[in-house]
């Protein structure tokens, strides 16, 4: 079944591979590769899930959502306004759509 939150997620992926030219942190290789690499996961998860893929793809973007809001200070870019709240505000993006694409999944799913 497809739900609009994999298509958000989806959208939300490809600007993460996007945002360290788009945003200018491309010259920090912890903050790019991060962006870069979950951007990747979290675009494939959704595509999964738009073919038909199990729940726990969902899960993964829930788990990767909230790497992405630690990640800015465990990989040492806090400092970096644009990295930092790039990370947070999509990873609250990304964590919360596939929570609520579980919530709409039937438990036999």
């Amino acid at each position: 079944m497809q739900r609009w939150q994999d298509w958000v997620n989806l959208v939300l992926g490809i600007w993460l591979i996007l945002s360290p030219w788009i945003l200018g942190f491309s010259g920090t290789p912890a903050a790019m590769w991060n962006a870069v690499i979950v951007g990747v996961v979290v675009g494939l998860m959704a595509l999964m899930h738009l073919r038909g893929g199990p729940l726990w793809e969902e899960w993964v973007n829930v788990v990767l959502g909230v790497w992405l809001i630690l990640s800015p200070w465990i990989l040492g870019f806090s400092g970096m306004a644009n990295a930092l709240w790039n990370a947070v505000i999509v990873g609250v993006l990304v964590g919360a759509l596939a929570l609520s694409a579980t919530r709409e999944t039937p438990k036999a799913a």
